[in-house]
């Protein structure tokens, strides 16, 4: 045992020797920090970098297989999906893996903010941790894209769409975005060449100098209230409370850092199991233009924010506010490097995260089931509920059946299954009279679109002699003297003919 040990000492000395990486590796794992930051609120700046190991290496393995192709990218998630071994649970991994990385990162920023760690002398740090937070969004945005399914196809549609309302270069930039003036082809290469070296390579890089910086200036201090920062005073006083109450990082201070980031390592794993992949959905189709794509989980709030902005809003919002958002944060160390870090004494600090977090919980969330977002909980080839086919004509019947097969539950519920796009069904004939059904089945209104071309007269007249028969709890309703003599006339002809 003592002769192996030996020779791998030798081997580590060759290398050392030559590379000079192992000594300054080992001076900084257990460099001496504060002993207060040997606590649970440092812990999500090493699990954002686990994170991160973790996609670029499910990113590997996954480019082995994808095909940055118009053609078959959908066909070579299809093949990895079902023909390769533990293929989906590999997609799974990174797609809950991305969203796992936005969400520390967030809470990772958000925590330094309120612990003042952007003030003197780690302003850089600060700015660079800005730019780490855009390309991870970045990642997450183009990785989307790269499923190519019919989510991705008009979700980059919109985003080319905004991108060409930026003033005197709004054309030339959807150019650039797209590789010409269509989604096609080039479009998908571009987009694999920034998700898979150009935005991991500017990571990789930033996460680097990120780390240097962190090892350079040392871990931020616990805040305590009345310590102010002061540019000519913290340095010595910093060095003077390390030397003090100081402790190596490795290993009495990582010990959280790793049993924190193995906890989030078996969520993704566990989320990837449970849930499975982020798509693809269907194919990408241009011609299918009654379609509400919907970004990724991350994205979510935009896409509420937007649905809920008026027209004439949207071009001064999307082009103003997250200028002034973004330059604020990179401005924030370069105003505000000095002074008070505790949380206690800075209200406007902690009213600012409190209320950006609501707002974005609060838009995910009407993002995830909102109107022009559907939840369906039924499909269109799903059958009618037996209760609201009871003492039904044949021609109800049949209204019945152009209800389910026209795919009206995409939009509408009807006992309770079915999607939230549009208002339920059950007591549709209670709120609105024949002719207003008709004129709002032939000629469309508020979300709902015209299908006047979609339903012959027959059908139309079958779907709403079905409709007029629903008036809410009531789910049989009685009929007239005429009706029921229909009803009754065919109960008696099948009755005969049984015979």
């Amino acid at each position: 045992m003592s002769g192996l040990k030996q020779r791998g000492i030798g081997v580590y000395n060759w290398f050392e020797q030559r590379l000079g990486i192992g000594t300054p590796a080992i001076e900084a794992a257990v460099h001496d920090v504060p002993s207060s930051t040997s606590s649970w609120w440092y812990v999500f700046g090493s699990a954002a970098t686990v994170i991160l190991v973790l996609q670029v290496m499910t990113g590997i393995l996954l480019a082995l297989v994808y095909t940055p192709s118009a053609s078959h990218a959908w066909s070579s998630l299809e093949f990895l999906d079902h023909n390769v071994t533990l293929g989906w649970y590999l997609r799974a991994m990174h797609g809950w893996g991305s969203d796992f990385m936005i969400a520390i990162v967030l809470i990772h920023m958000a925590q330094v903010f309120l612990f003042g760690a952007y003030k003197f002398p780690r302003e850089l740090t600060w700015i660079i941790g800005v730019l780490l937070l855009l390309l991870t969004l970045g990642m997450a945005f183009t990785g989307q894209v790269l499923r190519f399914d019919q989510d991705a196809y008009w979700g980059l549609g919109i985003g080319a769409s905004i991108s060409s309302r930026v003033p005197l270069i709004g054309g030339p930039l959807v150019n650039m975005l797209l590789g010409g003036p269509i989604i096609a082809g080039p479009t998908l290469t571009r987009f694999f060449t920034l998700h898979v070296f150009v935005i991991p390579g500017a990571l990789l890089a930033f996460v680097g100098l990120h780390l240097l910086m962190v090892v350079r200036l040392g871990i931020n201090e616990w805040p305590m209230p009345g310590r102010l920062v002061n540019r000519k005073t913290y340095t010595r006083e910093y060095h003077e409370l390390t030397e003090k109450t100081g402790i190596p990082f490795v290993p009495d201070a990582a010990w959280k850092d790793v049993i924190f980031a193995a906890a989030i390592m078996l969520a993704i794993m566990a989320c990837a199991f449970w849930f499975g992949p982020f798509g693809p959905t269907g194919q990408p189709d241009p011609t299918i233009i009654e379609t509400a794509p919907k970004p990724d989980f991350a994205f979510l709030w935009i896409y509420a924010v937007l649905a809920y902005l008026p027209p004439s809003l949207e071009t001064p919002v999307l082009f103003i506010a997250p200028v002034i958002g973004i330059g604020g944060m990179l401005l924030l160390p370069l105003l505000s490097g000095e002074g008070e870090k505790h949380w206690t004494r800075r209200p406007v600090a902690v009213l600012m995260v409190a209320v950006i977090a609501v707002t974005l919980g609060a838009f995910t969330r009407l993002g995830t089931y909102t109107p022009w977002s559907p939840i369906m909980n039924a499909w269109s080839s799903d059958t009618i509920p037996a209760t609201y086919l009871k003492d039904r004509t044949p021609l109800e019947r049949e209204g019945a059946l152009v209800l389910q097969n026209k795919q009206c539950r995409n939009c509408h519920s009807v006992g309770g299954e079915g999607g939230l796009r549009g208002p339920a069904l059950d007591s549709v004939a209670s709120r609105m009279t024949e002719d207003q059904i008709i004129r709002q089945v032939l000629q469309g209104g508020g979300n709902m679109p015209a299908y006047g071309n979609a339903l012959n007269p027959s059908e139309t007249t079958a779907l709403v002699s079905f409709l007029k028969t629903l008036r809410g709890n009531n789910l049989s309703p009685a009929v007239d003297a005429s009706r029921q003599a229909v009803v009754s006339s065919e109960q008696q002809s099948t009755s005969y003919g049984g015979h």
